[in-house]
């Protein structure tokens, strides 16, 4: 089945020169999609959604065919030639958004729907979407209005007797405020990392295992392995899932001195890599462990989260795979420990298991949370001047308004609207 979607503030002359009458609202029609002479294009079901009641808030008429692709572009060509133009990518939610039917929050929701990648970002998105982080936003803002009002009214009645912020427990509020936002970020960054995944490059030494590794995680032969060292001479992309969470896992080249050229310019993108990744995994045989190399590479990694593996226990050692606080000892030939590894991961960049709580957030919505958080510290710190605290509530509320829409430049909207696909 194919769908032409016509939105407009009038789309009787789309039914009538198609269909030759409008359809009873909310109520599908069986009918002969009909061309300007008169003939029929396809036949299939009309519906009418008479605005508000539609998606977009306006009105609505939905053609549903056969669905082939050169009687589709017959429909939609009739519908150019009556009147409409072609939507823009995300244009029907955009309107929906400016409609007041969505706020911006629900309406990135729709295309993260589309884009989730597992069950549990999809759950996220459909959270999101029916408005659960929307109303957590709303809630933050509705209370830092209160506390806002009691502030202003000090200010406003500096002679009056009474302490009004201290009579209505203000900062009682701004702590309960303050907790509440940190919870909500803590939903918010899961959501991010269903949404986003991780990155995780694989680095150390040539022949520790690095490949080994990937093609255990990955659960097939993703590279080739074999006992040469410098094998690996560019990075090898996989994407995986740990419960239910992306992964993009790069296996790079050994990090050794070497006067190949080729393997020096796998070496730089290895490094080029690292400066990218959510989550470094440095491999050491197990043999030996951390030496002198290997020191100096971790004194060169960047601010990421980062993992010491030592692998070939089932060559050096007959111990059990184990972990012990950021170093885990497994066998990449043999798989054991590798499950241990994947807990390790996510448990390293903050994933909780539960998941269930998690908001579909992006990066603005991450940033405005924290600019939020930010803003209501440094409130507490100037409670003593009121203007300042004020204005500091006042700029935390306004952070948090963004992120549903509330107050938001139109340049943001062109922005997000932009990477949707055409017809949402």
């Amino acid at each position: 089945m194919g769908v032409v979607r016509v939105s407009g503030p009038d789309i009787s002359p789309f039914a009538m020169g198609l269909l030759g009458r409008l359809p009873v609202p909310r109520r599908a029609t069986f009918a002969c999609f009909m061309a300007a002479d008169g003939t029929t294009l396809d036949e299939g079901i009309a519906l009418h959604f008479a605005a508000p009641h539609s998606f977009t808030g306006e009105n609505v008429l939905e053609l549903q065919g056969h669905g082939g692709p050169v009687v589709l572009n017959l429909i939609l060509q009739r519908c150019i030639d009556i009147g409409a133009r072609l939507a823009e990518p995300g244009e029907f939610t955009r309107r929906a958004y400016l409609n007041g039917k969505l706020d911006l929050a629900q309406a990135e929701a729709v295309a993260d729907l589309i884009d989730a990648a597992s069950t549990e970002a999809a759950r996220s998105a459909v959270r999101s979407l029916s408005g659960a982080f929307s109303t957590r936003i709303a809630e933050l803002v509705d209370a830092l209005t209160r506390l806002r009002m009691l502030v202003e009214a000090t200010l406003d009645f500096p002679e009056e007797e009474i302490d009004f912020l201290q009579q209505a427990d203000a900062f009682g509020r701004l702590d309960r405020i303050e907790a509440s936002l940190q919870a909500v970020r803590a939903q918010a960054q899961q959501g991010a990392l269903l949404r986003e995944g991780l990155t995780v490059v694989l680095i150390g030494q040539p022949n520790v295992g690095k490949s080994s590794l990937l093609n255990q995680l990955a659960g097939f032969e993703a590279a080739i392995v074999t006992e040469i060292a410098g094998t690996t001479r560019d990075t090898v992309r996989e994407a995986i899932q740990i419960a239910g969470v992306p992964l993009h896992i790069i296996d790079t080249a050994g990090l050794r001195e070497t006067d190949d050229p080729v393997e020096q310019l796998g070496i730089a993108r290895t490094w080029a890599a690292v400066d990218k990744a959510d989550v470094a995994l440095l491999l050491v045989d197990a043999a030996h462990g951390l030496g002198e190399h290997e020191a100096a590479i971790l004194a060169r990694l960047p601010d990421v989260a980062r993992l010491t593996i030592h692998n070939k226990i089932d060559v050096t050692t007959e111990a059990p795979p184990r972990a012990e606080g950021d170093e885990i000892w497994l066998s990449a030939k043999t798989g054991a420990g590798v499950e241990l590894l994947r807990e390790k991961l996510l448990e390293a960049v903050g994933w909780q298991a539960a998941g269930e709580g998690a908001f579909m957030a992006r990066a603005r919505h991450l940033d405005a949370l924290g600019r939020a958080a930010r803003h209501l510290a440094a409130a507490r710190d100037s409670a003593a001047q009121l203007e300042l605290f004020a204005e500091e509530l006042r700029l935390a509320q306004a952070a948090l308004s963004e992120i549903t829409g509330e107050f938001s430049a139109d340049d943001l909207l062109g922005e997000i609207f932009s990477k949707f696909c055409i017809g949402k």
